[in-house]
Formats: structure tokens, sequence, C-alpha cells
């Protein structure tokens, strides 16, 4: 019994100590990680994980409910889809044709009007709000310097770092995307709770405006960016502009670093659901039009969905592209395998949610469970 007492003392010793040395060394961002990730199960952020962190509310207006396809659901999942679908926890699998559900089906208890995270997906919304700051004036344009907003990125080649080069993902700055390692900064800017400081402490390495390079880190900044132009917190921009006059039949959340701060993690984590997420996708694909009415600049949409760089054509302004057997796709996409994917010469839009996107965890480039659900997608359709 007293080895026990003497065991159970050593050890909340030991314990206080390494709180202690968390705090003194700035990593007590650490604690929330163990708490909300790591003794839940988890080696990384997960579907739901956002009812463990603060979030605001993003209010929807009057429900627009999609159309229903005449075909609706009258053909099944092809056996490959129904593999990966079962091999990768997909929870959502929709495809619209012609602005109409013509398949959907839900798995692992999720359903229609499930919300989880939407990853990276959220990068698209931020520079779709970047472009709204545009038409409105609050951004003189993509080459403005970012310093005009954020003075910390005053001198040297921050300087030379313009709004187009966070959207695009061109800002040169010492940002990684090492979300499986504990110390990395996308994990610090996960869990940390003043991620404004995390984010003004980024120092820019290479010329701005050069190259692509993905950085959930230049997706921050656009979003702090926003905030200082327009005055306005992004969750309600988000509502205003885009939840509200899209018909999203549910409200959304968005998570924020902490209450006292309030600052959205604008690079991921709005939760919602499948068919109010392809709306954003249904936006793009229509030139920035809504039930007849121009929601988003026409030409900024256009200028969104091309590549930057042609030596990067997978990338435009927050948006993805990708070339599949002669057709032009672009889309959203998410760190566990989030994915609003459009076509809009043939007017489908494809959307995936799930738990994993297979095996291959590199950022940046195309994995293969895109191509399948693209494929299977079209074999369903009959195309």
């Amino acid at each position: 019994m007293k080895f026990l007492k003497k065991l159970f003392k050593w050890l909340a010793i030991l314990l206080g100590v390494l709180i202690i040395a968390l705090y003194i060394t700035d990593t007590d961002y650490l604690l929330k990680a163990v708490r909300t990730i790591y003794l839940t199960g988890h080696s990384t952020a997960y579907l739901e994980d956002y009812k463990k962190f603060d979030n605001k509310l993003v209010e929807n207006g009057k429900p627009q409910p999609w159309p229903i396809h005449k075909h609706y659901n009258t053909v099944k999942e092809t056996d490959a889809l129904d593999s990966i679908n079962k091999a990768n926890g997909t929870i959502a699998y929709v495809i619209i044709k012609n602005d109409s559900i013509w398949f959907e089906n839900y798995y692992d208890g999720f359903d229609e009007n499930s919300k989880s995270n939407s990853f990276s997906m959220a990068k698209s919304y931020v520079s779709g709000l970047m472009g709204k700051a545009l038409e409105q004036g609050y951004i003189k344009s993509l080459d403005q310097p970012v310093s005009d907003f954020l003075p910390t990125f005053g001198e040297g080649l921050a300087a030379k770092m313009t709004v187009g080069d966070l959207s695009s993902m061109a800002s040169g700055t010492t940002w990684d995307e090492k979300y499986y390692s504990p110390f990395s900064i996308v994990t610090r800017a996960y869990f940390d709770d003043d991620l404004e400081k995390v984010m003004l402490g980024l120092k820019v390495e290479e010329e701005p405006g050069k190259k692509f390079k993905y950085s959930s880190g230049d997706t921050q900044i656009l979003a702090m960016v926003i905030e200082k132009a327009t005055g306005k917190k992004m969750y309600q921009y988000l509502e205003e502009s885009f939840w509200k006059p899209l018909g999203c039949e549910n409200e959304s959340l968005w998570q924020v670093d902490s209450e006292d701060h309030d600052l959205v993690k604008a690079y991921c984590c709005i939760a919602s659901n499948a068919k109010d997420f392809a709306r954003f996708g249904k936006l793009y694909k229509d030139f920035g039009k809504w039930n007849g009415k121009q929601i988003l600049d026409s030409a900024f949409v256009a200028k969104s969905i091309k590549p930057r760089f042609p030596e990067s054509p997978q990338y435009g302004y927050g948006w993805w592209l990708k070339q599949q057997h002669g057709k032009d796709f672009f889309m959203m996409r998410g760190h566990l395998g989030q994915y609003v994917i459009v076509e809009p010469n043939d007017n489908v839009i494809i959307v995936r949610l799930g738990h994993s996107k297979g095996s291959n965890k590199e950022k940046g480039s195309y994995t293969e469970d895109i191509s399948v659900y693209i494929d299977e997608a079209y074999k369903m359709l009959g195309k």
C-alpha cells in the first residue's frame, strides 16, 4: 500500500513537472491535443472533433431544397465504389446531375443532415469571401500587399506578399503541413487558443508570388486580412455572403481558436453536410450566379478555376483542378477525403465525405481515391 502511495505521488509530481515544462516551452497546446484527439483514440483530426472545440454559428436563411432528379436513386453503387466506400469509411456519397439530386447514400450512422468537419474544403469558401471583399471594395485587388492589413508582414520579402499570393498559395512562408507531428506548426495552429499570435510569428523565406506550395497557413493569413478589411468576423461574412443566399438547409458551425480570441480556423473546420457543401460547387459551376442573381463576380470565379502557375496546373485560387479522361474538373478538397468535385460541361457535381482517403497521406498531390469516385460516378450515370 505504501509503495502504491509513493508511486502515485511520484507520478503526480512528474505530471506536474511535465505540465510546467509545456507552459515554459510554449507547447501547452499539446495538452488540448491530448485531451481532444489522442485520448479519443485518434492520431489526427477527425470528422466529429468539432464537438470538442469552440464554434461559432453560421445561420441558414430560407431553405432551398435541391430538386430531385426523375431518375433519383435508380442505380446502385458499383462494386468498386462500394468497396472503396467500405475501405475508406465513406459517410456520404452524392451525385448531382443538372442541378438535381440524382443519387445519394449515407453510411456509418450519418444521414443527409449530419454535420462533419469540412477540413480544407473551407479554403474554397475563404477564397470566395476574398472575391466578395474585392467585389465590395474592401480589398483593392489581388495585388494589394498583405502588409496594408497586417503590418507585421511589412519588411523584407514579406512586404512583397499580396492578397492573391495567399489565395493561390504562393506566399513563400515557412509553414509546413506535417499533420501527424505533434510539434508542427499546423498542429499548433489546430490546438492553440491564440491563432493570430501563431500566424504573425511566421517568416517569409522565399520570394512570394513565384510558385505554388500547399500551405494552410496562407488561407489562415488570408482570413485575417479579410477580417481586417471588412471589419466582419469570417463566420458572419460567410453567413451573409453565401450560407443564407445559397439557401442552405442547415445551419453550420465554424471552429474558432477560443471564445476569447474568436478567430476562425479558416484553413479548415466548417461543420456541415454533403448537400449544403455542394451548393458552393454549384455557385462556381454557374460562374457566381444563383437562381438568376449574381452572388459572386463571374470574372473572379473564372480566374479562380484556372491555374495561376503553368508549372502547377493542379491549383487556381482556392480550388483544385484536375483533368481526367479528357474532362476538366475543379474541386474542394479536405484532409480525410472530403470532396466537392465539379464538371461544368457535363453539369455534374460529386460529393464524398468520409473518415479516410486511403493510405496515401501526401499533401498537394492527388490521391487515388479521387479518380475512383469520379470514374464510378460516371459509370453509374452511364457516361
